[in-house]
């Protein structure tokens, strides 16, 4: 089998010609406004592909694999892989920049394989762990948005911001004009009014209009930071979410909770194929990005079967409110988008999982087993 040693350092990409034009007009969106933590951790992820194709198909495969985004608070040190494919190549999304593992095959009758390895660092990024943002309580005067921040604030088919999100939203600030305010009254108003319901398939879909309009209130991590991103948008703070996976054990909150947060084996070996999840952040003028992530609030009542008058949700909350740990890595933002190549089926809803298909037809990412493909996260001390 040929292997690839793709990258040593995502510096790289740009001068040693493996990245296509969509990558190179990509512009830089804004990063964190305060710096992340000094202190890194180090994971290596490994992705095992073996793509089953439907009975009696025999046409062309191809597979789309997300690749982490580059920010302040996590690098892509290292890409390699190798397998029986034909072609494989790193591409990108002109519209947000979601890069991606593009990798093909000529038919299907026959093992459909490949291994991909990332070394990922990641830093935590607290940017209200110590209360920094006590000069954006104000609301900031004609504030001017950058143009590449203008699209966080724009509908999407699953992101709408008009109607019944917005009279939800203006309910939610009320008279509040501060927009870090406004910020943290709906990020609140989410984590306590949703719930997390294991029923759902994946990650959630993320409709937010059908999501308000049931009224309830219940789903998986993109569902319930979908919603916060929308009501965001609808008073004017841009938001987005970030699709990613958790690599490993959680530190900073693993005292309120041993599973909601993310584990691993004394050998710091995670099996991480499910780990998938969505945070999501809000920009400030004059300031950047803010993180947040209220679905992993319910995730955490809902595992340790608490409420949300327990001093362990409210801290939960707290943190997790302008701080995310980073025991996990955001492959991109992009919502409602073309895959490059653009794949037969259309627009994605978002690239959080591996997308695949056969003959034009898709394979369910859901599912790792049927799919198939198998995820392992080992930290490097």
């Amino acid at each position: 089998m040929e292997r690839r040693h793709f990258l040593k350092s995502v510096a790289a990409l740009s001068t040693i010609g493996l990245v296509r034009p969509a990558f190179s007009g990509t512009k830089s969106v804004a990063t964190p406004a305060i710096a992340s933590s000094d202190t890194s951790r180090r994971f290596v992820m490994t992705q095992t592909y073996n793509l089953k194709a439907p009975a009696g198909s025999r046409g062309q495969v191809k597979l789309w694999i997300p690749v982490p985004e580059e920010t302040a608070f996590q690098t892509l040190l290292d890409l390699s892989f190798s397998g029986n494919y034909q072609k494989a190549s790193l591409t990108a999304n002109n519209r947000y920049g979601a890069r991606m593992l593009f990798v093909t095959w000529p038919e299907s009758t026959g093992p459909l394989e490949i291994r991909v390895e990332m070394t990922i660092e990641t830093r935590d990024w607290e940017v209200l762990k110590d209360n920094q943002l006590a000069d954006w309580l104000l609301p900031e005067q004609d504030a001017v948005i950058p143009e590449e921040i203008k699209p966080f604030l724009l509908a999407t088919p699953h992101i709408p911001v008009d109607g019944l999100v917005k009279e939800t939203a203006l309910k939610i600030v009320a008279n509040e004009k501060a927009p870090l305010k406004q910020a943290r009254l709906i990020h609140d108003w989410v984590s306590t009014h949703m719930h997390r319901d294991d029923a759902v398939i994946g990650c959630g879909t993320g409709d937010v209009g059908e999501i308000l309009k049931a009224g309830k209130l219940g789903g998986k991590c993109t569902d319930i930071n979908s919603v916060f991103v929308a009501l965001c948008r609808a008073v004017g703070i841009p938001a987005r979410e970030m699709f990613g996976i958790r690599l490993g054990a959680s530190r900073k909150l693993s005292e309120y909770s041993k599973k909601a947060f993310g584990s691993a084996d004394e050998k710091g070996i995670a099996k991480i194929s499910g780990g998938q999840h969505c945070r999501a952040m809000f920009w400030l003028a004059g300031f950047g990005w803010v993180p947040a992530d209220p679905a992993d609030v319910t995730k955490m009542r809902l595992t340790e079967k608490k409420e949300n008058g327990d001093p362990a949700v409210k801290a939960v909350n707290d943190y997790l409110f302008g701080n995310w740990e980073m025991n996990w890595v955001g492959f991109n933002h992009a919502r409602d988008f073309a895959l490059f190549p653009a794949a037969e089926q259309g627009d994605v809803n978002n690239l959080g999982y591996p997308y695949a298909e056969v003959d034009g037809d898709p394979l369910n990412f859901y599912d790792p087993a049927a799919f198939s493909y198998d995820y392992v996260s080992t930290e490097q001390h």
